[in-house]
């Protein structure tokens, strides 16, 4: 295999994590779009292709081929749970606040 083949397979190995991202991180963006307007489309978008590229890289490592459903499967939760983190984030909630609200009418 020579160096031009080894690109055109790595491109075909990557490209369903790249398409998948961008279009998943642009939905998103468009569905919850009050909610992720603080946060950047191309943020969303390498978040959810860092995640997809690692789950198809996971189901290469276990199953030996490219391409089965079960990493595609694996590619869509890991892209979904990426877009969640990014987006989102899992915060802790925020505590109550205990101070007392200011009187009426001014100080005497």
């Amino acid at each position: 295999m020579d160096s031009l083949d080894l690109i055109g397979h790595l491109a075909n190995f990557l490209w369903p994590a790249a398409v998948t991202a961008a279009v998943a991180a642009g939905l998103a963006k468009w569905l919850w779009r009050e909610e992720l307007r603080h946060t950047r489309g191309w943020r969303l978008a390498a978040w959810a292709g860092a995640a997809g590229t690692a789950a198809l890289g996971g189901g290469l490592a276990l199953t030996g081929e490219d391409g089965r459903m079960a990493t595609y499967a694996a590619l869509v939760l890991a892209e979904t749970a990426a877009l969640a983190w990014a987006g989102w984030g899992w915060r802790a909630p925020a505590a109550p606040t205990t101070s007392r609200p200011a009187p009426r009418g001014g100080a005497r």
